[in-house]
């Protein structure tokens, strides 16, 4: 099954695409819009595009767990998304996902100012590799 992440934000929404047999990170890209129908409509185009079937977005939680402003946006535009697709959207808990996406950029010898460029998709990379990870040790997808 091809699983698709969502890394959504303000000005750039992350996105990483699977394989078909749902086992590895495939095809990424950064969307670059700060406006929501624009992105909603783009994802539409990429589901269709890689043929996803399963959608997961990281949820943005504080460190202490709870939810902020920021996760009320991303509920929003995951119950917008869940019905323009007709597939459900799983929320992943996205925490730390940024900090490592800029490490892993940095390890590869990316200068800091080259992040923004791809810190995004590297970012929807890791939930989807987390969800990827936990659908194999359970055999089903993580939830929230």
């Amino acid at each position: 099954m091809r699983t698709m992440a969502i890394d959504y934000g303000d000005a750039r929404t992350g996105v990483a695409v699977s394989d078909a047999g749902g086992l590895l990170a495939g095809f990424t890209t950064v969307i670059h819009s700060r406006r929501p129908e624009q992105v909603l409509e783009r994802l539409l185009e990429l589901m269709k595009e890689h043929g996803a079937e399963e959608l997961v977005m990281g949820l943005p939680r504080n460190m202490d767990g709870t939810e902020g402003p920021r996760a009320e946006l991303c509920r929003a535009f995951a119950a917008r998304l869940e019905e323009a697709s007709g597939l459900p959207v799983h929320l992943w808990d996205e925490r730390r996902t940024t900090i490592e996406a800029h490490q892993i950029l940095h390890t590869s010898g990316k200068r800091m100012k080259q992040h923004r460029k791809s810190v995004d998709a590297v970012a929807a990379t890791l939930i989807l590799e987390g969800w990827l990870d936990r659908r194999r040790l359970t055999g089903q997808g993580g939830a929230e």
